[in-house]
């Protein structure tokens, strides 16, 4: 068993020399102890935060001011604010793939659209910004980890404004990233939401407050894969 707000992961070796690198994921709720209460050893060993959206700009400034590695992140359907004022010293990587010590990361922020404003769309919407991104996917030979606000389809997602995007299960499918972090589903909603769990050959995790990710990659940074995933992560039991 392992804490609620951790997991270990395995990244397919193959016979290759491994490093560890412990990624903080964070959506739609501040953890106090990196924030108000602000507890240095919370980002001790942490090789990057990820944000899932949803979450003050001030908050993840104060947390990229706090931390020597880069602080990535997507928007949320409440991060209105953003479009005027970002978080800063942060990196954001709507509509890309951006990669760091061989990790490949995309970004796919915001949720359904149930009214006006920024950072909502349609399945078609959503499913235009995935076809955008035909060159990145093909240049980078495809990607590590999905980033998203909203969840897939029928995976921890709910209804409505919650509900997840099924074109998020087909780029899934097809290029079989060994993560998806993703947020918009606050734990507190259903005790019985899963914070860990799998979408085919994904490891999933709702990133809901904070969670810490333990990552297996290349120590030469290798990690590319060809386009049609082959190779996954494997969660530990």
């Amino acid at each position: 068993s392992h804490r609620r707000d951790s997991h270990p992961w395995h990244f397919p070796g193959k016979g290759v020399r491994m490093k560890k690198l412990r990624v903080l994921v964070l959506s739609d709720e501040i953890d106090r102890a990196l924030y108000d209460h602000f507890d240095r050893s919370m980002l001790q060993d942490i090789d990057i935060i990820i944000s899932c959206g949803d979450l003050p700009a001030r908050y993840l400034t104060f947390l990229a001011t706090m931390f020597n590695g880069p602080v990535l992140y997507v928007c949320g359907n409440h991060d209105e604010k953003y479009v005027t004022n970002p978080p800063e010293g942060c990196i954001c990587i709507e509509d890309e793939i951006y990669e760091y010590e061989g990790i490949r990361s995309l970004g796919l922020g915001g949720s359904r659209r149930y009214k006006k404003g920024p950072f909502q769309y349609t399945e078609a919407q959503m499913e235009k910004r995935i076809h955008k991104l035909w060159y990145p996917l093909w240049r980078k030979k495809g990607f590590d980890v999905l980033v998203t606000h909203s969840p897939a389809k029928d995976h921890g997602d709910g209804k409505g404004a919650h509900e997840g995007f099924p074109c998020f299960n087909r780029l899934i499918e097809k290029y079989r990233p060994s993560w998806f972090f993703y947020g918009h589903m606050h734990l507190s909603y259903d005790a019985n939401t899963p914070r860990v769990s799998r979408l085919g050959d994904t490891s999933t995790v709702n990133a809901f407050g904070k969670y810490v990710v333990e990552v297996e990659v290349p120590e030469n940074g290798d990690t590319h894969r060809s386009a049609d995933g082959d190779g996954g992560s494997q969660l530990e039991q």
